[in-house]
């Protein structure tokens, strides 16, 4: 199989594309044939180590201190199993499923073996193999940190800074279903997309910043780290939550402290990958309630190119790869917001 390996940090031309060894899955495992991928987020940091300030050596204990620990990425994938392990029941070859190998990484690859009860489930019908990809990583930080860290309420005014990302995107959609009045916060050349997706109320950051405008919200959501706690608790009404996906360090490892001090609440920390949380967004999906952004898909010879694309920071949503051929067909079935067709570099 082909699969896109790097051996030492930096930028995307220190992946390269080798044949390696297609592996067979143990008793309890699974062989996926992987259709479509994305270029995350996770998959940034990780290859680029790009970490925030003081937390240097804290990405090097995570993700390798000489090197990459884990040298194939790819935080998420939606494919077909190959082969079963002895012991499989839950799947047999030929089904259609979306994997999220999260932070062990892996799905940059033409095959992937995941256990069994791990992170895999059934791939709705109605989506495509493109749309089905984009669903993990997003999505599941999105619900983690709204619903299960930030117990969401019906009616509840929140604020999302970096609306029109992957996780962004995400949080305005799961937050609108759940009852919420939604403001995002993006740039003026994604405010239409952000308000197509759910949003009550746009603010485009280079025109207005929200920490100085005087309303307040029951909840804040920075998904970009552009946010910082000594700014943000302005727009947080008493009581209220801020929800801290991205941050500084010194907010990140203080910030809970800080709030209290002011009546109010910093969540912050790590997303979830619990098979429960996948298990409940794949379900929000395929009930029509939340479509996976799709800024632009490449093959899988353009790894490179994706990753370049996610490098500038414009990105919209979610930037897919496509890796099996013939799911060509089928990128734009389904009911996901697709602002670009294949790119061609």
């Amino acid at each position: 199989m082909y699969a896109y390996f790097y051996s030492k940090y930096g930028s995307p031309d220190v992946l390269n594309c080798l044949q390696l060894p297609t592996p067979t899955p143990k008793a309890n495992e699974v062989l996926i044939r992987v259709c479509a991928t994305t270029v995350s987020a996770g998959d940034w940091r990780a290859r680029s180590l790009t970490m925030p300030a003081g937390m240097a050596l804290i990405g090097r204990l995570v993700f390798g201190i000489t090197g990459p620990r884990k040298p194939v990425l790819g935080t998420e994938l939606s494919g077909i199993i190959e082969a079963v392990g002895v012991d499989v029941t839950s799947f047999k070859p030929g089904d259609a499923v979306i994997g999220f190998p999260g932070a062990r990484f892996g799905a940059h690859a033409e095959y992937i073996v995941m256990p069994a009860d791990g992170k895999i489930v059934a791939k709705p019908n109605g989506l495509s193999f493109d749309e089905a990809a984009a669903i993990p990583f997003g999505a599941t930080t999105a619900y983690d940190f709204l619903i299960n860290k930030g117990k969401l309420r019906t009616g509840e005014r929140v604020l999302i800074n970096g609306a029109s990302g992957s996780v962004g995107s995400a949080c305005v959609q799961i937050a609108k279903h759940f009852g919420a009045d939604v403001t995002g916060v993006c740039s003026a050349a994604n405010t239409d997309l952000v308000r197509a997706i759910g949003a009550d109320r746009v603010i485009d950051y280079n025109a207005e910043d929200f920490t100085e405008e005087g309303l307040q919200y029951d909840v804040v959501v920075d998904t970009v780290g552009s946010a910082p706690w000594s700014k943000a608790q302005h727009a947080l009404a008493t009581n209220g939550r801020m929800l801290m996906i991205a941050g500084n360090t010194s907010d990140m490892i203080f910030g809970w402290l800080k709030a209290r001090l002011h009546g109010k609440r910093l969540i912050g920390g790590v997303a979830s990958e619990a098979i429960e949380v996948l298990r409940k967004v794949v379900e929000l999906t395929a009930d029509g309630h939340f479509h996976p952004v799709i800024d632009r898909s490449f093959d899988f010879s353009q790894m490179v190119a994706a990753h370049a694309h996610v490098d500038t920071g414009h990105k919209k949503g979610n930037v897919v790869v496509t890796v099996a051929l013939d799911t060509k067909s089928h990128r734009n079935a389904g009911t996901g917001f697709h602002l670009n067709e294949t790119a061609h570099v």
